[in-house]
């Protein structure tokens, strides 16, 4: 699985960008709000990437954000929902924004998306709504807030550890983030886990 990529963005054509990295030109599709934050070609850019594997292709996606691409995998996961109905709705909305259409049940806004009808909204409802109260940590990431990338990395890391994302969220509240490496800010969290 590819993660992430950096390296030398050498075109952009809406939806697609090429990400050089040592030689190697990656093509990659991007929802539009990560595609209207990227810099001009030849400038070096970082995206979160995640990579589909079907009979005919193998398509790499990109993101500007952690929470954009869980919230893209969390999507993909909803029956009837592929790839390019997940691309529409990081297009049209924010994270947050989406967070907010599932929480107030807002089928009206979902609609106006391209290639969601009324079913597939009620169903994007129901299907996130429930990952959502669930904890699901794909969408727990969507609702976290970073104070800083080490913050970040630790919330991430303890996630992949098994820690249920309520549990990361309380142990790294007790801990003073500022100046610490990911490693360190782990290493406390570990430490009040187990005391």
């Amino acid at each position: 699985m590819i993660g992430s990529l950096r390296g030398r963005l050498a075109g952009k054509l809406p939806p697609h960008v090429v990400v050089e990295c040592g030689g190697v030109g990656y093509e990659l599709e991007t929802p539009m709000s990560t595609f209207f934050g990227l810099p001009d070609a030849g400038a070096e850019v970082f995206l979160h990437t995640h990579l589909v594997v079907r009979e005919d292709a193998h398509v790499l996606f990109g993101f500007s954000t952690v929470e954009e691409r869980a919230l893209f995998r969390s999507l993909l996961k909803v029956s009837g929902v592929g790839a390019k109905i997940a691309l529409g709705v990081l297009s049209a909305m924010s994270v947050r924004d989406f967070e907010r259409c599932v929480r107030q049940e807002d089928v009206a806004m979902l609609t106006k998306i391209p290639g969601i009808g009324r079913k597939t909204a009620e169903r994007l409802i129901i299907e996130m709504r429930d990952r959502l109260d669930r904890g699901t940590p794909a969408l727990t990431v969507v609702g976290r807030t970073v104070g800083s990338d080490a913050r970040a990395e630790a919330f991430d890391a303890l996630i992949a550890l098994g820690y249920k994302p309520n549990e990361v969220q309380r142990l790294l509240g007790k801990i003073e983030v500022s100046g610490k490496s990911a490693e360190d800010i782990i290493r406390l969290a570990l430490r009040q886990a187990i005391a």
